[in-house]
């Protein structure tokens, strides 16, 4: 595609998580430090929400990634939020190597898995737990997680559990079916847009991952109109540097102009932007 014209090794604007293009701006960051606090103290749960696209899963395979590097640490993740409590706590025992036999019943499985992590409280390790797009999840499957933190020894908890979803999540948590699981939310962090000054950094940051080494591939006009259009969202700033990169190498421009941009957001049914915003694109302006 456009890589070599760039100087580019890959593409830089995927929208797969990479923790190799995390981008620590302030409300991530402070997250992921407040997460790795959270979960070497001990605490039971830990909740990160954010609007559709702000990078909760990248942070969630970050966090995964930190914590697989120590020793004391065994993680498991699950990304399917749909699971009954059942097959939730099957899913669990899958992830942590110690996959339930064929046919057990709940108390088989749920006293095959307290087994298993009381192995690994003996062993000295710590297990997290990290859930994502929990706002989807069933409430009965919600409880069953309260459920399964009750597990503990006198002097800590047997699992830690990291709950990652869209903002419906803090309104399914209001459900009084499971008001004891939101008393038990030890932290909980919240994942914002970028600002424009972040995205500039943003855009700057994983161009550089991808191996760029030239100048300021957006102009000023066109980091604007990409900041507007995508409101400071990660997955949209990503969709349109990727298309508006397209357009720039298609009419042989070294630089994306605010025109380019604006090819990019005509293109991308996500964007919302005022009448007429669009037009200026097809005018040949600068």
């Amino acid at each position: 595609m456009y890589e070599r014209y760039f100087g580019l090794r890959e593409l830089p604007f995927g929208l797969t998580p990479d923790t190799e293009y995390y981008f620590a701006h302030a409300d991530q960051q402070e997250a992921l430090n407040t997460l790795l606090a959270a979960v070497r103290m001990g605490e039971g749960f830990l909740k990160v929400t954010g609007e559709v696209g702000t990078g909760k899963t990248l942070l969630c395979r970050k966090l995964l990634a930190v914590l697989a590097a120590d020793a004391q640490f065994m993680t498991a993740y699950i990304p399917n939020p749909t699971l009954d409590p059942l097959a939730l706590i099957e899913a669990i025992a899958t992830e942590l190597a110690a996959p339930p036999a064929p046919g057990q019943g709940p108390h088989a499985l749920a006293r095959n898995l307290a087994a298993h992590l009381i192995e690994c409280c003996a062993q000295g390790r710590r297990v997290v737990l990290c859930l994502d797009e929990v706002q989807a999840m069933p409430v009965e499957t919600l409880e069953s997680l309260r459920l399964i933190s009750n597990l503990e020894t006198e002097k800590r908890k047997l699992i830690q559990i990291i709950l990652f979803g869209q903002p419906e999540l803090d309104t399914r948590l209001e459900d009084r079916a499971v008001r004891q699981l939101r008393q038990r939310i030890a932290f909980s962090c919240r994942l914002g847009p970028l600002s424009l000054a972040d995205t500039d950094d943003y855009l700057r940051h994983r161009l550089h991952v991808a191996g760029y080494e030239g100048p300021a591939l957006f102009g000023k006009r066109a980091l604007r109109v990409l900041y507007r259009a995508s409101g400071g969202i990660p997955r949209l700033a990503n969709i349109l540097a990727h298309k508006s990169l397209m357009v720039a190498y298609g009419e042989g421009s070294t630089v994306v102009r605010a025109r380019h941009m604006r090819l990019a957001c005509a293109d991308t049914e996500a964007v919302r932007v005022r009448p007429g915003f669009l037009r200026l694109a097809f005018r040949g302006r600068r």
